[in-house]
């Protein structure tokens, strides 16, 4: 059902159609190589209320292969926290619960979400997403703090950082070629507490046959953390923060190059940050939360 929505979509507006084609050419692809992105697109929102009603205690598991989980074992052996970062790909809404299910009894992973406007979405949402191994918090100040207290004790973080932040919570760096508006949040959650970071994306398999969670370790040492070459700050003082959020976008990249087929090209990515709302406990771009 989800493929036919998603053509639907495409036909019926001019300008998402629009936005799908400049993106995949903005990122060096020819529109056959992500032509298959219309009908995930349907797909992804068709699975969505399946995903949401399942019951607390329900189990994925055969339809949840994982593959490179080694990466994860590890990183929550040592202790040290972990980032788990992924872009708008594939069944990316399969990843938290599917991490609770399989780590879940090692480390819970708090997720970073924006409540919904709806208060009767809202409540869908929060009891989708608050199951055994799975936490959820709000992108507010008060839900930065508990991100960085379950860090600091070893827990795990779940974040898209491939999509448009409010003003003042991001910087401007290259994603794909082009400036775009990115969260400085998923940096500074490891340059502030020391935690590990992995990239991973949620393959959607054909005829319903399942998902493949793919963990891709980074290549580089993240920028302001021990061991990563030094940034100039001399002549801009937001150099480490550019350079951490080109970063974390060169990895969101890859990840969605190895699966443009299932990507959300339509996401309005390059647009200008909305104003931050005015309350008082809303996370800003620098400093300690």
């Amino acid at each position: 059902m989800g493929g036919p929505l998603g053509w639907l979509a495409y036909w019926a507006s001019p300008s998402y159609r629009r936005r799908m084609h400049d993106h995949v050419a903005q990122a060096g692809l020819a529109w056959p190589q992500a032509r298959a992105a219309v009908a995930s697109t349907g797909r992804m929102m068709a699975e969505l209320p399946w995903l949401w009603s399942r019951p607390p205690e329900a189990r994925f598991g055969a339809l949840v292969q994982w593959q490179g989980e080694a990466h994860v074992e590890a990183a929550l052996a040592a202790g040290r926290g972990l980032v788990l970062m992924t872009p708008h790909a594939g069944a990316f809404e399969v990843i938290a619960q599917a991490y609770a299910e399989r780590f879940g009894h090692v480390q819970p992973m708090t997720a970073l979400y924006r409540p919904a406007r709806k208060a009767w979405l809202r409540d869908l949402v929060a009891g989708s997403r608050n199951r055994p191994g799975l936490l959820t918090a709000p992108a507010t100040l008060s839900g930065v703090r508990q991100m960085i207290r379950a860090l600091r004790n070893g827990g795990t973080i779940g974040l898209l950082p491939d999509q448009v932040p409010p003003e003042g919570m991001g910087v401007w760096a290259p994603f794909f070629g082009r400036p775009a508006y990115t969260m400085t949040l998923a940096a500074r959650l490891v340059q502030q507490t020391g935690a590990a970071w992995l990239p991973v994306v949620c393959e959607r398999l054909p005829d319903a046959r399942g998902y493949v969670i793919r963990v891709d370790p980074p290549t580089e040492p993240m920028p302001g953390t021990p061991g990563a070459p030094p940034v100039d700050t001399s002549t801009d003082p937001n150099a480490v923060a550019i350079a951490a959020a080109t970063l974390v976008n060169r990895a969101m990249e890859r990840l969605i190059l190895g699966l443009p087929g299932q990507y959300l090209w339509g996401y309005h990515r390059y647009k200008n940050p909305r104003q931050a709302e005015a309350a008082s406990d809303a996370p800003q771009a620098g400093g300690n939360p």
